[in-house]
């Protein structure tokens, strides 16, 4: 359905304690199906670098998107694109940012005990400023109601959606999945229009 309603790319979550894991010949299985055109992003939380690499030879990932404690080494060597998450907080050191040397970083919210799909926002200034290390792909609390203010006040590379779009955590909403890809795509205020 996201791609039907004109997503340009979607995420595999290889975290087994998320209600939206999906299993990894599952996912090989699904991105087979998917047109080339579609950017296929495996999403991991505090994996090892080998369990990475196993996902990655048995499927067609497009990029990989990092969330956890991950230095700024362990985000480089890999053949793909690498995506960092950060989950900005009151604490939030800015600076670390340009200590990786990523395709782009995603900003989410931090919620204790909770590696991301919070459905809460963060201070979008601090997106705003995050630009200056690189591409930025916006993320936390997004749905159909503050989409198109997120885009318009941060003006991000791309936004990442999925708490936002769901009836239930891990089952998606397919007409909040439509009104939402609608209305970031005619929100024309993105900073680049270049691939990852």
């Amino acid at each position: 359905m996201a791609v039907k309603y004109g997503a340009d790319a979607i995420g595999f979550i290889f975290h087994k304690e998320s209600p939206r894991y999906v299993p990894p010949d599952q996912a090989a299985s699904i991105m087979q199906k998917l047109p080339q055109h579609i950017s296929k992003i495996g999403v991991f939380v505090h994996s090892t670098r080998r369990e990475i690499e196993t996902i990655l030879r048995s499927s067609s990932l497009s990029a990989i998107q990092l969330h956890g404690d991950q230095h700024p080494e362990d985000c480089t060597g890999y053949d793909i694109a690498v995506i960092k998450a950060f989950r900005v907080g009151e604490e939030f050191d800015i600076a670390q940012l340009g200590l990786y040397e990523v395709q782009a970083i995603l900003l989410d919210t931090l919620r204790k005990g909770k590696a991301g799909g919070t459905g809460e926002t963060f201070d979008w200034n601090v997106a705003v400023q995050a630009k200056r290390y690189g591409k930025l792909l916006l993320s936390g609390g997004l749905n159909v109601k503050n989409i198109e203010d997120a885009i318009r006040f941060v003006r991000p590379y791309g936004v990442d959606v999925s708490s936002g779009v769901e009836k239930s955590p891990g089952k998606k909403d397919h007409q909040k999945l439509k009104e939402f890809i609608v209305k970031a795509k005619t929100t024309t205020t993105y900073e680049s229009d270049q691939d990852i």
